[in-house]
């Protein structure tokens, strides 16, 4: 690919883009126009997402020491259920971090 032709996709990425914003909308624009439709950015997103396993890991622990402890109101059932969500939350939190590293590194070994 020679650098006119990567030139034009790029300048057409960039159009599509600022089609999709509504028009030429740049630097803290974007920002601002992300935050007043209630946009999320992937640091919140991740964020989120990993909050919600650490809850979830949490609470199965919760339930097992209650368990173990003897509480009458838990049963093994449900300490198993519960500690096989955080597991495959768990799981599926490892998946994505290792798509997006395969990603980025896919990324990075593109030549220009």
């Amino acid at each position: 690919m020679s650098v006119s032709q990567v030139d034009s996709l790029l300048a057409q990425m960039r159009s599509a883009i600022a089609a999709a914003q509504g028009g030429a909308l740049h630097g803290a624009t974007v920002a601002a126009s992300r935050e007043a439709t209630g946009g999320v950015d992937f640091a919140s997103a991740l964020k989120s997402s990993l909050d919600s396993v650490a809850q979830a890991q949490n609470k199965a622990e919760d339930m097992q020491k209650a368990f173990v402890m003897g509480d009458d109101k838990v049963s093994l059932s449900d300490v198993m259920i519960q500690m096989q969500k955080a597991n495959i939350q768990f799981q599926t939190s490892v998946q994505v971090r290792n798509k997006v590293v395969a990603a980025y590194n896919d990324i990075m070994n593109m030549q220009v």
